[in-house]
């Protein structure tokens, strides 16, 4: 359809000294369009708006002064307030993207990966662990008939994707690489259990991957492959009080059931510390809650040293003890040792 059918030009009036009202003015109406672009290791939500004449269009209904704008078309001043509640809207809608990093590059360990989500440009969610998979699946015996059952033990790669959520209750954080060919999610919700007691929680509430044992690097030879998703069932892990982040150096480990014929996937996460709430300073977490196996190992580490420190504190009291007592018989008169000797202390 030609475009001078769907907006038809604008009539030219008469004009009679005074300064046009607003009824008599036609508004301005600009074609916008918005990009999202996508890098790997950030995701940035920005817009490439042609909005001159937008801007120029509200000066003009503001001031009631009559612009002409090249290569835009008239509309009703209904119609360009639905076009301007569009546009603002979808404007803040991008404004409130979030933002994704994979700092894994700066951990020392090669094993261990960092990701950040942050929203409005603060900080909301931060993970540091490092994760491997155990995942069960079938290749073709030698004799062509039966099944034999392998395990693909994968890492986590530092090139991986992420994208995250965040919320007041509820936030996530997805991790894919090879092509999606791996998809690792974690969910964790917030619970409120008795505020004026400081007794609320955070806690992973489900862990989730999907995997392809198409994918030819960890799954060889695999029998009937293709994709498969293994989820925890009711899981409750790494419950944390409110406003810390949980860190914990010692394994942690979940099984997941897979829609493989049931099988287990066994995710082993450690080196860990993770916050996805209330966190108060940008990329940093907040005082740590140490899981009770640290608290333990530590204890156990610190217990040759107690002992050592009470054993020499007894050593010392004992000897002090006995230096006390030397000092206060050193005057007393002393007994002769020979026997013989009494008869002439009883003859005086």
């Amino acid at each position: 359809m030609p475009r001078s059918e769907t907006f038809p030009r604008v009539q030219r009036h008469a004009q009679i000294g005074s300064k046009p009202s607003i009824d008599s003015i036609s508004a301005i109406k600009c074609e916008f369009d918005f990009q999202l672009k996508t890098a790997n290791t950030r995701m940035r939500a920005g817009c490439g708006l042609t909005y001159t004449c937008a801007v120029a269009a509200f000066a003009m209904w503001q001031s009631d002064v009559m612009m002409k704008l090249i290569g835009c078309r008239t509309l009703d001043s209904a119609r360009l307030q639905r076009l301007a509640f569009v546009f603002f809207s979808i404007l803040s809608r991008i404004l409130a993207e979030q933002e994704v990093e994979n700092l894994s590059g700066l951990s020392p360990n090669p094993d261990k990966d960092i990701f950040v989500v942050r929203e409005n440009g603060t900080t909301c969610l931060m993970a540091e662990f490092a994760v491997r998979f155990l995942v069960p699946y079938d290749v073709l015996a030698l004799n062509g008939i039966d099944l034999i059952t392998e395990q693909a033990s994968i890492a986590l790669p530092r090139g991986a994707e992420i994208e995250g959520k965040c919320g007041n209750a509820e936030a996530e954080v997805q991790i894919s690489w090879i092509n999606d060919a791996y998809v690792f999610r974690l969910f964790f919700v917030k619970e409120v259990h008795d505020s004026s007691k400081g007794n609320d929680i955070w806690k992973i509430s489900k862990v989730q991957l999907l995997y392809d044992t198409s994918e030819k690097t960890h799954f060889i030879n695999a029998y009937n492959p293709g994709k498969h998703t293994a989820s925890s069932h009711r899981l409750s892990a790494l419950v944390t009080p409110a406003g810390q982040s949980y860190e914990c150096q010692a394994p942690q480990t979940l099984t997941l059931i897979s829609t493989d014929h049931q099988k287990g996937v066994t995710v082993s996460l450690s080196d860990i510390q993770i916050q996805p709430f209330d966190i108060t300073s940008d990329f940093t977490f907040s005082p740590a809650y140490k899981c009770i196996t640290d608290q333990r190992e530590q204890l156990e580490e610190l217990l040759p040293l107690i002992l050592g420190i009470v054993l020499g504190l007894l050593i010392v009291i004992t000897l002090s003890v006995y230096h006390l007592h030397l000092k206060m018989t050193a005057h007393q008169p002393q007994l002769p040792r020979d026997r013989s000797l009494y008869k002439n202390i009883l003859q005086f």
